[in-house]
């Protein structure tokens, strides 16, 4: 009988059954472990590992944010549809207002007889930073969430004019 070179060959090769014997002290084991990767919970498992490093960053995780610019404001939008007014925070710090989004979604299949076969629970968060040229006072900061678009206005602060002498 020919033997295959070790890279042709799988973890099972049970093509000598003395092998086990002899070669493998730990073939029971890579034998439980192969059947726990085969059936139904550890082949879940799998799929739902390949399925996580197949799409890692899904291109829901982020929104649409428009910066505007008038004479007196700032007027930051972002379009945030399906999403709740409870579900968005608002911070500011400095310079910089952060937008972020808080989702969760539960999803339950059931057989025929209801009982559950398959619960998967998924959160979300999403968060965008938007800097400004000057540090924002969040007392005159507004915001405005209809149908789906946030709108915030932030006022441009007036800076104090230095004049220089001529001496």
């Amino acid at each position: 009988m020919l033997k295959k070179p070790v890279f042709e060959r799988g973890w099972m090769d049970m093509e000598d059954p003395k092998k086990k014997d002899r070669n493998e002290p730990f073939g029971d084991l890579m034998r439980s472990m192969n059947q726990l990767f085969h059936e139904k919970p550890g082949r879940g498992f799998l799929q739902t590992m390949d399925d996580f490093f197949k799409n890692p960053f899904p291109a829901s995780s982020s929104f649409h944010v428009d910066v505007a610019e008038t004479e007196k404001e700032h007027i930051i939008s972002a379009e945030l549809p399906g999403i709740n007014k409870e579900q968005i925070q608002i911070d500011i710090l400095d310079n910089y207002i952060t937008i972020s989004v808080k989702s969760a979604e539960i999803i339950t299949e059931e057989d025929e007889k209801n009982k559950i076969f398959r619960r998967q629970q998924s959160m979300q968060r999403s968060s965008r930073t938007i800097p400004l040229p000057q540090q924002v006072n969040e007392k005159k900061v507004k915001a405005v969430y209809q149908n789906g678009l946030l709108q915030i206005t932030v006022p441009k602060q007036q800076g104090k004019r230095i004049l220089i002498d001529e001496s």
